[in-house]
């Protein structure tokens, strides 16, 4: 697995030495909806090519840029798929108050809110089907269930590494999960040459290369964490279809965690430039043995001033993994002595109610502190 990543991040190396990569000039701005020009826009975007002719995406790209649009389209807009004019102006007022906490926060923890500095109308990212929800797990799908699903952010089994998430486990965060928005590493590097897409993603640093000159998919009997991707170029978007999967990714929740899909995973993603610091990226799931309908995600890619990846050393600062296990073990030994003590007792809370910077969640108790 690391001679993977190896191979892959050489690869995207060697590109981004031989390529000219197009400048991104970051500007503020606002989108209307997905896909469409930034406000104040006065003429279709004319998008930049590469010297052989093809669009060009290249650049560092963050989906920083949809924070605060919820990814499941709350009640209120039922199937409405764009803010009114109020609550668009509502929502900008919402956007500065995330950045501006984002520049003044203190600590160790701060989220990448500084980097959002676009606004969109987007009620969800959810965009199909209409009602702007993920559909329903199928029977089968639910015969999967597994607490391995929640892995570090649940209440264990932890008898062993199987038993977390391949993102605790710093293997991968699927390619859905490696795009969506989370608290930070949220950075995408694309770099092209003839006939191949280089994408990189900044948290557990996976780099998918996508060939984009005919060639056809690799044998079904060859299954991968992030399948096999083939590319063409549909006007100005890149098309990239992926199979191949194997079943122990997911594309549930944030950082790939959740129920497992299927091994009949497709995708196709879409990503177009529509501006010189936006992508529009969408991505279309089809798993008939997962989920009831196929469904669709769209989010803005953006590129501001100073915006660069970050190192990710995964492997090299995982210490939650061996922590975790040592302390499910130390659990262990502390049950058996208080039950020769006649003691009887509930194993204690893993999540103890913190968030993910380990702070206390607001009007819930640490189940440790009852009785």
């Amino acid at each position: 697995m690391i001679l993977r990543y190896c191979v892959s991040a050489c690869v995207a190396a060697a590109l981004a030495a031989t390529l000219a990569v197009a400048p991104v000039n970051g500007q503020s701005g606002q989108s209307a909806a997905p896909g469409a020009k930034a406000a104040g826009s006065t003429k279709p975007f004319a998008s930049p090519k590469t010297a052989w002719g093809e669009p060009d995406l290249q650049g560092v790209w963050t989906s920083d840029a949809a924070l605060n649009i919820p990814r499941e389209r709350p009640a209120e807009f039922g199937n409405r798929a764009s803010l009114t004019d109020q609550e668009f102006a509502d929502k900008q007022k919402r956007d500065t108050e995330t950045r501006t906490n984002a520049e003044n926060a203190v600590g160790a923890f701060r989220n990448d809110g500084a980097w959002k500095t676009k606004s969109y109308r987007q009620t969800s990212i959810v965009v199909e089907p209409e009602d702007g929800h993920t559909p329903a797990f199928t029977a089968q799908a639910l015969t999967r269930t597994a607490t391995r699903d929640r892995g570090s952010f649940g209440e264990g089994p932890f008898d062993g590494p199987e038993d977390f998430t391949l993102y605790d486990r710093c293997i991968t965060r699927g390619i859905v999960g490696s795009i969506m928005p989370v608290v930070y590493g949220n950075g995408n590097r694309i770099v092209q040459a003839p006939g191949m897409v280089a994408l990189s993603y900044e948290m557990i640093h996976d780099t998918r290369i996508i060939y984009t000159d005919g060639r056809p998919h690799l044998g079904q009997n060859i299954r991968q964490y992030l399948g096999d991707s083939r590319g063409r170029w549909e006007g100005n978007t890149l098309v990239i279809e992926t199979t191949n999967f194997t079943n122990r990714t997911s594309i549930g929740g944030g950082n790939g965690n959740g129920l497992r899909h299927s091994a009949d995973l497709k995708l196709v993603e879409r990503i177009t430039r529509v501006d010189n610091d936006e992508l529009r990226y969408e991505v279309h799931i089809d798993d008939p043995k997962t989920y009831e309908k196929p469904w669709t995600l769209s989010l803005p890619l953006t590129s501001p001033p100073g915006y660069v990846l970050l190192p990710y050393e995964c492997h090299e600062g995982n210490f939650m993994l061996p922590h975790s296990l040592s302390a499910e073990r130390t659990e262990d030994k502390a049950i058996d002595e208080d039950l020769k003590k006649g003691i009887v007792r509930r194993r204690k809370s893993v999540q103890q109610n913190l968030d993910a910077g380990a702070r206390p969640i607001p009007g819930r108790a640490n189940p440790n502190d009852e009785e």
